[in-house]
């Protein structure tokens, strides 16, 4: 199905003119250095496609021919390749190794072998052979660039005809030559391909994926089967899961698209790489990563801006996203070794997904104050549970988890819950994000049980939420009774007072007294007191509890957030009467 719709998607894209997607056979690839030579192979200079500054500087997109997939083995590209295949100069520091020189040779013989298999008529493949033979580079170690180029040894360089605007692996017979060379399979025989159900040639190796955040940077595959174990029926690697030579480049060639450096069509959230498109062209496509990527510093108003283009379609006549059923995929990966693992996978229609992100923000939804965002973005959310708020302490397959429930609708995995309470506990701090996040996983969780609501409600008899206020109004009594204090009840007392209250609230109650003597304005003292009445009231009358379930930590963390924004909400109004 993954494949399929990749597959899929290419076909939507290569149909448009323009669209630089790579044919078969073929690969974009940045080419920072270009060797430049006249008819008779002699060398001209060097450019350089690079633009910006420092370690900003990137080189420009070329069309070359597919890379050869390399581990240990000596394999050469066609007509481009670091300058140990090209020109066969061994590393800086290596030159005096004699297993290394010989093996830079090998490559190098390797790569001259590979253009003279090309077998075509073309002005400037002689020229690059010409060049290649005569085996005199020393013009182009002395140029100015070279030093650059040399310094990496992993930069690559092709060559360009004077003359041509093109590369000389961009000419038309080269072109044709290797659509040749691309049918001719490395199995002669035709299989049924899984993916498309045509017969092809079927695909021994299949192309790198890169671009998944913490990957290799050489790529790792998707589809593979290097060990014996995985084989079957005598069959080896990529025979035993026939995919067509066809449908091989179009899956890769989308999926490397997808994740590349430029895309708009990826976010990053946790520890997942997550890409998403839809069947045809589409609105969520434009704002899918503004709904969930943090915002810039320049536009902070990101997220907002992609609701209201979203969801106030019907207001210029346009018909609702929600009816919109044109299919919309999202693919979570993430890094396992040499592989690509799938996190999640989710298939749905636009419709579908507007309606369970729309849902997911009113979830979310909760009181704060006036300066903090309406809406907060998911990562600021998931790294509100991590430890020293770090995105690499985000729990492992979390992120996958809180994405896919909420593409889906279903409830928040329990570790969400467990993670942020946790967080609460540890750090005695109940934030804007983590509050709002147990909010959500209540509300989900009791869907059609509204008990958390986002602002304070009084009539809410939960003996969590309960305690949760009244926690809240004794730390107000202690805050005006001693102001300028340094550490609160909170600092001390919320991790017992939250999940073993039996144990904190008859000290505090007690403690409660002495603060509230302590207050000179006795009105004030006076409607603390009956507002700590009215919360109590409601608590048990079998008194305080020994123990609170994770659900009802949550919701204590919720109660003592509403009550502390409804404290200083009153206490703003009664200012400005």
């Amino acid at each position: 199905m993954i494949l399929q719709a990749l597959t899929s998607y290419y076909g939507r894209i290569s149909a448009y003119d323009g669209s630089g997607v790579a044919p078969e056979g073929f690969e974009k690839k940045e080419i920072p250095f270009i060797i430049v030579l006249d008819h008779d192979g002699k060398f001209k200079g060097i450019d350089d496609t690079r633009s910006g500054e420092g370690k900003k500087k990137r080189a420009r997109e070329f069309l070359v021919p597919k890379g050869v997939k390399k581990s240990v083995n000596i394999a050469a590209n066609l007509l481009w390749g670091n300058p140990e295949y090209v020109l066969g100069r061994p590393r800086p520091g290596t030159e005096t190794d004699v297993k290394k020189v010989e093996k830079v040779k090998a490559r190098h013989a390797s790569f001259v072998e590979t253009i003279e298999s090309l077998d075509v008529d073309d002005s400037g493949v002689s020229a690059v052979l010409c060049f290649l033979r005569e085996d005199d580079f020393s013009s182009v170690f002395s140029h100015p660039s070279w030093p650059e180029i040399e310094k990496s040894g992993k930069n690559d360089i092709t060559f360009r005809l004077e003359g041509d605007t093109g590369l000389v692996c961009e000419r038309n017979e080269v072109k044709k030559a290797v659509a040749s060379m691309n049918k001719r399979g490395e199995d002669d025989r035709l299989q049924a391909c899984l993916v498309t159900g045509e017969m092809d040639s079927p695909t021994r190796l299949h192309t790198a994926i890169k671009g998944v955040w913490g990957a290799q940077s050489s790529g790792a595959n998707i589809v593979s089967f290097n060990l014996e174990a995985f084989n079957s029926y005598g069959k080896t690697q990529g025979f035993n899961a026939p995919v067509g030579k066809k449908a091989e480049h179009a899956y890769t060639t989308a999926l490397n698209r997808l994740l590349g450096r430029d895309s708009r069509r990826r976010i990053q959230v946790g520890d997942s790489s997550t890409i998403f498109w839809a069947d045809e062209n589409s609105v969520m496509e434009d704002v899918y990563a503004d709904l969930f990527g943090e915002p810039p510093k320049e536009n902070p108003e990101q997220i907002n801006q992609a609701i209201r283009v979203l969801f106030e379609s019907p207001r210029s006549g346009a018909p609702p996203i929600t009816e919109d059923y044109t299919r919309f995929y999202v693919l979570g990966l993430s890094p396992n070794a040499s592989r690509v693992a799938v996190r999640f996978w989710y298939a749905g229609t636009v419709g579908e997904v507007a309606t369970n992100i729309k849902q997911y923000f009113e979830d979310c939804a909760i009181v704060h104050g006036n300066k903090e965002p309406e809406h907060l973005s998911l990562f600021r959310l998931l790294v509100s549970t991590a430890l020293q708020r770090k995105s690499e302490n985000i729990q492992p397959n979390l992120s996958g988890e809180v994405m896919k429930s909420i593409l889906t609708g279903t409830p928040y995995p329990a570790t969400l819950l467990a993670s942020a309470v946790r967080r609460i506990r540890a750090e005695r701090e109940i934030t804007y994000p983590r509050a709002s996040l147990v909010k959500a996983v209540l509300v989900r969780n009791s869907r059609y049980e509204k008990e958390v609501g986002m602002a304070l409600d009084q009539n809410n008899t939960n003996v969590g939420y309960r305690l949760g206020r009244l926690f809240s109004v004794l730390e107000k009594v202690q805050e005006e009774a001693s102001p300028g204090i340094n550490a609160t009840i909170r600092d001390h007392f919320y991790g017992s007072a939250s999940s073993t209250p039996v144990t904190a609230f008859p000290y505090l109650m007690k403690l409660k007294n002495h603060h509230l003597a302590k207050l000179e304005n006795r009105g004030r003292a006076v409607n603390l007191e009956r507002l700590i009445g009215q919360i109590v009231e409601g608590v048990a009358s079998a008194g305080f509890p020994a123990h609170l379930s994770l659900q009802d930590q949550g919701r204590f963390a919720v109660g003592y957030y509403h009550q502390r924004q409804d404290l200083f909400t009153k206490k703003s109004t009664d200012e400005e009467e």
